[in-house]
C-alpha cells in the first residue's frame, strides 16, 4: 500500500488544529472519515470537502491500503468507489461487516444501476451515491450515516448495561421472583380473570403485561386503566364508553376502554378504589362479556381478559362492607401476590446495577459501582416503597455521586441512618422485656410459648403501624396464619 501522502498529512493537522466546529463540544472527538478512491483527484476534492465540514478525512487508494489505515484508526464512516484496484468496494464492505463495531459505508460509482445500489444496501452499505458526486448530497448522507451509527452503539451500549432484561422487563433472580414468573406463564394460558395484590411499587403492572405477553392474546391489545385516577361519576363512562347526548357534554359517542381492549386484555388497576355501584356491574361483564355504553339501549359482546391489581387488603376491605365478597370470590379464580422488595434478597444490587446503567446513560455519568458500605445499607434497608423507593435512591445517589462508584454519603438521607437489622443480642432484649411485662421469673409462673408469641406479633403490629400484611411479611407467615393467631376470624 502507498503511504499517506505529505499533503493529507499536512491537510489533517491543520484540521485538528483549527477552530471548534460550530455545534461541537469543547473537546469533543471529531468524526473520522475515510475516503477510497483510486482517482487521485477526486479523492483529494473529497477529502478536502470533509474537511471542511468538520471530520477528520484520511485517504486510500485501493481495498489494500484502506485496511492498512483502518487498522490503525478508529474510523466512523467509509466514503468507497465500488470499481478498485484489486478488491472492490463491496469486498472492503463484506470485511467491515465481519467485525463487531464496523463503521458506516456509503458506496459511490459512476456505473450506478438500480440492481447495483440494491445489491449494495442488501450486503450492509448505508448509502448509495452515483458520480458525478453532488458535494452538498454527499455531506448530507455522511452526516446521516454517522448520526444512525451512533444511535446504533448507543443503543447497543445501553443493552450491555442494562444486561438480561428479565422476564418481560421484571428484574429478579430471587427464589420469590422464579416462582411469581412460573405462575404468570401457567396462568397466562387460561382466561379466566386475575387478582394480582402487593405492595405499592413491587411492579405490579409489569405482571399484568407479562401475562398479556405470555397469552394467546399477546398480539391483541393491552389496556391499562388507573380506577384511582378517575373521578367515580365518570369512570362508567370510561370502561363502558358513551352515546352521543348522553349526559351534558357528550357531544360525540365514545368508545371505551372494554371495547378498545377488545380480543386483548385489560387492566383495572388499584380496583379496589372501583365504587360498590361500578363492582356489581363489572361482575356481570365478568359473567356474560356484555357491556353497555352509557345512553344506549344496545348491549356489546366484547372477549376481554380481566386482569385487576390492588395495593389494598381486599379480606379486609370485604369484612368492613367496601368491597363485594361475590367479586372478589371471581377475581380470585387466578390469584397472585408480588413479593415485597425486602423478600427479594440479592435482587436489590441486581436492580440497583440496573438502575445505575440506565442512569449513566441518561445523565451521561460513568458510575462503575456501589461500594460495600452503601450496598450494605441498601440491602438493610425495608423499602415500604419497594422497587419504585430503589429506584428513587439510586437516582439521587447517582446525581450526587462525585467518584466513580455510589457511597453511603450519595444514599438519601433516610438510607444512611437507617437503622442495622436486628441483632441476636437485640432479639434476647426484646425477649426479657416481653417476660418482664408477665410478672415473676420463676419457673412455675413462666408464661406460656403462645402467650410471648402473641405479645411479640403485637408489637411487631405496633412497630409497622398496625399493617398486617407488612407484618405478616415480617414475621415470615402467611397473612391467614397472622389471623389465627391473633384469633381473627378470615
Amino acid at each position: 500500500m502507498g503511504e499517506l501522502s505529505d499533503k493529507q498529512g499536512l491537510r489533517q493537522g491543520s484540521q485538528q488544529d483549527s477552530d471548534q466546529e460550530p455545534g461541537q463540544e469543547p473537546g469533543q472527538q471529531k468524526d473520522i472519515v475515510l475516503i477510497v478512491e483510486d482517482d487521485r483527484s477526486l479523492r483529494e476534492l473529497l477529502t478536502e470537502e470533509m474537511q471542511d465540514a468538520g471530520y477528520i478525512a484520511l485517504e486510500a487508494g485501493d481495498t489494500q491500503q484502506a485496511l492498512a489505515v483502518l487498522a490503525d484508526h478508529a474510523v466512523n464512516l467509509i466514503i468507497s468507489d465500488l470499481r478498485l484496484p484489486g478488491a472492490s468496494g463491496l469486498e472492503l464492505l463484506a470485511t467491515m461487516h465481519q467485525q463487531a463495531d464496523s463503521p458506516g459505508f456509503i458506496i459511490i460509482t459512476a456505473f450506478g444501476t438500480v440492481e447495483q445500489a440494491v445489491d449494495a444496501l442488501k450486503q450492509g452499505a448505508d448509502d448509495f451515491l452515483t458520480k458525478p458526486i453532488k458535494l452538498d448530497h454527499l455531506r448530507i448522507a455522511a452526516e446521516r450515516v454517522i448520526q444512525r451509527r451512533k444511535l446504533h452503539e448507543e443503543l447497543t451500549r445501553y443493552r450491555k448495561l442494562i444486561g438480561d432484561s428479565g422476564f418481560h422487563g421484571m428484574l429478579g433472580r430471587s427464589s420469590a421472583m422464579q416462582r411469581l414468573s412460573s405462575i404468570i406463564r401457567m396462568v397466562a394460558r387460561a382466561e379466566g380473570p386475575v387478582l394480582i395484590t402487593g405492595e405499592s411499587g413491587t411492579g405490579k403492572e409489569l405482571v399484568a403485561r407479562a401475562l398479556h405477553e405470555e397469552s394467546p392474546r399477546k398480539n391483541g391489545p393491552f389496556v391499562a386503566v388507573n380506577c384511582a385516577g378517575i373521578p367515580p361519576a365518570l369512570l362508567e363512562s370510561e370502561l363502558f364508553g358513551h352515546t352521543a347526548q348522553a349526559f351534558t357534554g357528550a357531544r360525540k359517542a365514545r368508545t371505551g376502554l372494554f371495547a378498545e381492549a377488545d380480543g386483548g386484555s385489560l387492566l383495572l388497576d388499584e380496583i379496589g378504589e372501583m365504587p360498590m355501584e361500578m363492582q356489581a356491574k363489572l361482575l356481570r361483564i365478568l359473567e356474560d362479556g356484555r357491556i353497555r355504553p352509557v345512553g344506549s339501549n344496545q348491549e356489546t359482546q366484547l372477549d376481554v381478559r380481566i386482569i385487576a391489581a390492588t395495593n389494598r387488603d381486599l379480606d379486609e376491605e370485604v369484612r368492613n362492607g367496601r368491597f363485594r365478597e361475590d367479586l372478589y370470590f371471581r377475581l380470585q379464580t387466578f390469584a397472585m401476590q408480588v413479593p415485597p422488595l425486602r423478600e427479594r434478597g440479592d435482587d436489590i444490587e441486581l436492580l440497583a446495577a440496573q438502575f445505575i446503567g440506565r442512569l449513566n446513560l441518561q445523565l451521561n455519568r460513568d458510575i462503575q459501582g456501589i461500594s460495600d458500605a452503601a450496598l450494605a445499607r441498601l440491602r438493610a434497608h425495608d423499602y415500604p416503597g419497594n422497587v419504585r423507593e430503589l429506584a428513587s435512591a439510586i437516582e439521587r445517589a447517582v446525581t450526587f455521586c462525585q467518584g466513580s462508584d455510589i457511597d453511603l454519603q450519595d444514599l438519601p438521607e433516610r438510607l444512611q441512618t437507617a437503622a442495622p437489622p436486628t441483632t441476636g443480642d437485640e432479639a434476647s432484649k426484646i425477649a426479657q422485656q416481653l417476660l418482664s411485662g408477665h410478672g415473676s421469673a420463676e419457673p412455675g409462673a413462666l408464661p406460656a410459648l403462645q402467650d410471648i408469641e402473641l405479645a411479640y406479633i403485637q408489637l411487631v403490629l405496633k412497630r409497622l403501624g398496625g399493617n398486617k400484611r407488612q407484618a405478616a411479611a415480617a414475621l415470615g407467615i402467611g397473612r391467614r396464619t397472622l389471623y389465627r393467631r391473633l384469633g381473627i376470624d378470615e
